[in-house]
């Protein structure tokens, strides 16, 4: 696709690369190095820093990965001379601060005493990981949005220990979801599918998608498939298949016990099932491909069958599989599936968590003590290298190394120079792919282990909206675009708490999100991500932008929006790698417990031991904690 749309003129952009111009000078002085000491003069101490409000390309942003990739291709070494040792000496040295990173800072503390010293270090402007925060002024008024890991919600129940966490944090999600439960504000509005031209022939919005109401519910008076499916420009035997797919109760395997069904559905993409068992038309293939992108990263040609089923996909309602009986093999999220529990989720997503619990370890940096008042609480980030727990950021590790059976040396990196410290003890809460590159001694099994999971690529791209008038016009709320650039688009989930409120009428401004995940189809999953990753890291904002402003202005012109007046500011998060490598059973063999890659992966290497999302293969906040805990216990079980 090329868009033919130009770009905004607007002083907004002005605005936005004046800001970019004083944040960058502010970093730049921050490199000279502290007078008479050895620690460099950080950038986070800079009046007026503040990367929330930072908008462009942001999640993995330009200089967040320059030092990591240096060391991973062996160039960095040869600039920046021999390390400078700062003479500081911590009890516990955390690498990454993300929810894992800092819930393993908080159960370290939680065990040893408040007096225990920790530094935190993180390569990124900001903390909390995939965990970041977006925010935006417009018409005066706060807006707010995830710019990574949304939702609190895990395909298992949440552990004693990760439950107890949020509650030490005051997160108590069923009672937030029931004071904050604004589903009810986009009723009216439906879900809407856009045909575009490229891939269907012609651009066409056809509103009506049938499934949820605006308040995640059964619409009332849903249309059907078979007249949405009416209403599309597919052929007629496209739409007959549409209807079909979605209503059929024909056995598609006649015969074939349950058991034996799932072993078959285990071992064929959810394509092939379309294709090859169902006989749907290809038109079909191409409208369903990218729905298994928001939570896989991948489309329907590299994700099993089986866990379409699982998950709810349209297909299997004659297939009569037994939900609990035997047979086949199912991913984690597959085989759990979502449990309603902690169905809540903050305006910025889970960024909340990780402020809540940077309050709880420094809270001289975040007023207030209530999850209300998080929300709105400003950060002093100048108060993050303080006191006995410390958070540094921009600052990337290099290596870590036992300087003794009892101490471990970590070295990181600022502005082209090395600096190292010293720990008891070190927690990796980092991407498990960077590992074998830090820790030269780690046995070369492990090395292998850790290097065996690709993450997931994917954008978050939010958009602040003058207003939404135009979704109103048109009647919808979210719109999937099987053919475009980004894949699905969603008013921002209504949510008040505290002192922060989303719009309430459309005249109102409000944030748009959209998804994109790069892949490759036809490709194993993990070649997939590796193609995605390539194209992330090579791809300009402007690229973005211009596809951002094309998108909008076809599928939402019929409502009277206009892209240079309607759209105020964007953010693109990207994060070439994303999420944790979650195994799927097309690609990767069942192993025996214990042989799995990440359960080689993150055995405790005398004071080192592994946490992060990776370290379980599974992308879920409670998955993080967990991993946080276990390396904490690891290390003070082995004394």
């Amino acid at each position: 696709m090329q868009p033919d749309r130009k770009l905004s003129r607007m002083e907004r952009r002005d605005f936005l690369n004046g800001v970019a111009v004083s944040i960058a000078g502010l970093w730049a002085g921050a490199c000279d190095w502290a007078a008479g000491g050895a620690i460099p003069a950080e950038a986070q101490n800079a009046p007026g820093y503040y990367p929330p409000l930072l908008t462009g390309m942001r999640g993995s942003h330009e200089g967040s990965y320059a030092t990591a990739h240096a060391i991973r291709d062996g160039t960095f070494w040869k600039t920046a001379g021999a390390p400078i040792a700062t003479g500081e000496s911590y009890d516990l040295v955390v690498v990454g601060a993300g929810i894992g990173g800092l819930a393993a800072a908080h159960y370290y503390r939680a065990r040893t005493g408040n007096a225990a010293s920790i530094l935190i270090l993180d390569n990124h402007d900001d903390f909390g990981g995939h965990a970041k925060r977006n925010e935006f002024r417009v018409g005066g008024r706060m807006l707010l949005a995830n710019g990574g890991t949304q939702s609190i919600e895990s395909p298992f129940p949440y552990s004693a220990q990760s439950r107890a966490l949020l509650t030490t944090l005051g997160i108590e999600p069923a009672a937030l979801e029931a004071k904050c439960d604004n589903r009810h504000r986009y009723d009216g509005l439906e879900g809407a599918a856009f045909f575009d031209k490229e891939t269907f022939g012609v651009d066409r919005l056809v509103v009506g998608l049938p499934g949820r109401g605006g308040d995640g519910e059964p619409a009332v008076n849903a249309p059907t498939w078979a007249t949405f499916a009416a209403k599309t420009p597919l052929s007629s035997v496209a739409q007959r298949d549409l209807v079909r797919l979605w209503e059929s109760t024909a056995d598609h395997m006649p015969g074939v016990a349950s058991p034996d069904k799932k072993e078959r559905l285990t071992h064929m993409s959810y394509r092939d099932f379309l294709v090859k068992v169902l006989g749907m038309h290809e038109e079909i293939v191409k409208f369903m491909q990218k729905a298994t992108h928001g939570l896989y990263g991948i489309g329907i040609d590299a994700v099993p069958a089986l866990d379409c089923w699982a998950i709810g996909f349209p297909g299997f309602q004659g297939l009569r599989l037994d939900p609990k009986g035997p047979g086949g093999r199912l991913s984690y999220t597959a085989r759990g599936s979502f449990t309603d529990e902690y169905a809540f989720h903050f305006p910025d997503g889970n960024a909340s968590i990780a402020r809540a619990l940077v309050r709880a370890l420094i809270p001289s940096a975040i007023p207030g003590k209530t999850a209300e008042d998080l929300v709105t609480a400003p950060v002093d980030y100048a108060q993050l290298d303080r006191g006995p727990v410390r958070l540094r950021l921009s600052s990337t590790v290099l290596r870590v190394r036992h300087v003794s059976p009892g101490e471990a040396e970590v070295t990181y990196g600022v502005g082209g120079k090395a600096y190292t410290v010293r720990a008891k003890s070190v927690v990796l809460a980092c991407w498990n792919m960077m590992i074998p590159y830090l820790v030269d001694e780690l046995p070369a099994e492990q090395k292998t282990a850790l290097h065996y999971g690709v993450k997931v690529p994917l954008v978050y791209t939010q958009v602040a909206l003058r207003n939404w008038t135009a979704f109103h016009t048109l009647g919808v709320h979210r719109v999937t675009s099987p053919g475009m650039y980004h894949s699905s688009m969603a008013l921002s989930e209504p949510i008040d708490i505290g002192a922060y409120a989303t719009a309430h009428t459309p005249d109102e401004p409000i944030i748009l999100h959209m998804l994109r995940t790069p892949c490759a189809p036809g490709l194993p999953a993990r070649e997939q991500q590796r193609a995605g990753h390539a194209e992330l890291l090579t791809t300009p904002f402007a690229t973005f932008e211009q596809h951002i402003r094309d998108q909008l202005g076809r599928v939402l012109g019929g409502g009277g929006f206009e892209p240079d007046r309607d759209i105020t500011a964007i953010t693109v998060n990207r994060w070439p790698h994303g999420y944790a490598y979650e195994y799927n059973p097309l690609w990767d063999p069942d192993w025996p417990p214990g042989q799995s890659p990440c359960e080689i992966g993150r055995q405790r290497h005398g004071r080192i031991a592994i946490a992060n999302s990776d370290a379980a293969a599974a992308a879920y906040t409670d998955v993080a904690i967990d991993q946080g805990y276990r390396a904490v216990d690891e290390l003070l079980g082995a004394g």
